[in-house]
């Protein structure tokens, strides 16, 4: 993760559908035509009599050029992504430590198009017009109802509009791969400008001398950050490090609020997690490496390495630096 986190601590705890002619007797077709071909047309011809047409489909078509479109737009990327992975696995990477990190890459890649309108539709929602109708405002109910009604009684449109889901789909993660969509937001790309991860002493600051993790339990809070894992639209941003074992391990309880007031002015604060959501991941911490943890969360274990830190008065730790990097047979999986 170029998970840059600049933190300040407070510490708590230690200080194809088709055009086709009109369509024969059914008894030619049992004359010219295979079982299958013959059943094809029929479902053609009950599309067509529940969606009222002549049988040309061209909103499927058009959703079928979308999703090849881009899908051709992105396919170089798309290759480059997958030729990264085959040399994973050539370099010897099996099993578990192949598909946890793929796994941790793909939650996150399909995480943030999921977001994003959900947010919108939590916009839509609490900005709709009328009296309310139990929980929901009249004008939402009736812009849903409006939809499904679209969706049950048209065939075609219920047809495409999964298609073109999947080209938006297609598109934003293809975006993703080449950096074209935000380059610290959602940077998907493997070995991004630099392969495979720094060396812990490729990074490290001299404010890390004498680095003492005891003086890191409490509570911090993220001033900023260059991470894709994490969404745009959260905010107040939380990390509890809870010390134990003498200070080889930690808890790290990390809390998240959203959508921001920025991101969603009309519903930010009406939010399944406008009061927070917490995600715990452990760590594991090693003396004799001061500085770099072992983190586990989301299904994956990855260092997190402690650049930087600065002291108040008393010594205590006021501000830190973390960057957390993810790979797997020499390839940057994620930073």
């Amino acid at each position: 993760m170029l998970l840059a986190h600049l933190l300040a601590l407070t510490c708590l705890s230690s200080c194809a559908a088709f055009a086709s002619p009109p369509i024969a007797p059914r008894a030619a077709h049992v004359r010219i035509a295979p079982p299958l071909l013959l059943l094809e047309k029929d479902a053609v011809g009950s599309d067509t009599e529940a969606g009222g047409g002549d049988g040309d489909n061209r909103l499927l078509l058009g959703a079928a050029a979308s999703l090849g479109l881009a899908t051709a737009i992105h396919a170089p990327a798309f290759a480059q992504f997958a030729s990264q992975w085959a040399s994973i696995s050539a370099a010897g990477v099996s099993g578990e430590d192949f598909w946890a990190p793929l796994r941790f890459w793909a939650f996150f890649a399909i995480g943030h198009p999921l977001i994003k309108p959900a947010v919108w539709i939590g916009e839509v929602l609490h900005t709709a017009p009328g009296p309310l109708v139990g929980l929901l405002p009249l004008g939402f109910v009736l812009g849903n109802l409006a939809v499904l009604a679209l969706l049950a009684t048209q065939p075609k449109v219920r047809l495409a509009a999964p298609v073109v889901s999947a080209a938006l789909l297609v598109n934003f993660v293809g975006g993703g791969l080449e950096g074209s969509v935000s380059s610290s937001d959602y940077n998907l790309a493997l070995d991004d400008g630099v392969k495979g991860c720094p060396a812990y002493e490729q990074v490290r600051q001299p404010s890390m001398d004498g680095f003492d993790i005891t003086k890191y339990d409490g509570r911090w809070y993220e001033h900023a950050f260059h991470d894709w894992t994490q969404f745009s639209e959260v905010y107040d941003t939380t990390f509890d490090i809870e010390l134990s074992g003498g200070g080889t391990r930690w808890l790290d309880d990390f809390g998240v609020k959203g959508p921001s007031p920025r991101s969603a002015p009309a519903s930010w604060d009406k939010s399944p997690v406008a009061n927070g959501a917490h995600y715990f991941l452990t760590a594991t911490y090693d003396p004799k490496t001061p500085g770099v943890v072992q983190e586990s969360g989301f299904g994956a274990t990855f260092p997190n390495y402690i650049v930087d830190v600065q002291k108040g008065a008393g010594g205590e730790y006021t501000e830190a630096l973390q960057f957390q990097c993810l790979q797997r047979g020499g390839v940057r999986i994620f930073e």
